[in-house]
């Protein structure tokens, strides 16, 4: 699956830079705290899957809220992007045939592998774990973008009334 980036990462730089002033931080005062955030959506993303809840019979939640929080993920992967000149215009991402909380798991391993060494290499090999999160779950791309526009709209609202 060919994931199409460059809008994305446009009006990413558009929120940021309405934080940046809202908040008088910058990219590079930020950058723990974004890597951090990024790893808390991942694990409230995996919360409502439910993927590694084997004591609960009770199903994932809603497609929206699943989709919801990945959007929030979404946000951080593309800030740190911006934030290191690693904007592309495109990722592909194949399926691995590991299991969704395997994948998540490499995830989280791979943001702090990034965390530790901020490469191009380091940065794409984590945004694909995160997006194949997203397939294994039956998703599209486009369900995906959707959800971002609608977060992002809410983020927008969010800055405007000093949230």
């Amino acid at each position: 699956m060919i994931c199409s980036l460059t809008d994305l990462y446009q009006k990413q730089k558009e929120l940021d830079e309405e934080i940046a002033r809202n908040h008088q931080v910058t990219y590079e005062s930020t950058r723990n705290k974004r890597t951090l955030a990024l790893l808390v959506e991942l694990g409230e993303f995996a919360n409502a899957t439910r993927t590694f809840k084997y004591w609960s019979n009770k199903g994932a939640e809603s497609k929206e809220r699943i989709l919801d929080e990945f959007a929030d993920g979404l946000h951080f992967l593309l800030s740190l992007g911006i934030d290191q000149g690693y904007v592309v215009d495109s990722i592909e991402v194949n399926d691995d045939n590991h299991s969704l909380t395997d994948t998540l798991l490499a995830t989280y391993e791979l943001t702090s592998i990034f965390y530790s060494n901020q490469s191009i290499q380091n940065y794409l090999s984590m945004f694909i774990s995160y997006l194949r999160c997203l397939f294994k779950l039956g998703y599209s791309w486009e369900e995906a973008k959707e959800a971002y526009y609608l977060k992002l709209k809410e983020n927008h609202n969010r800055q405007n009334t000093n949230y």
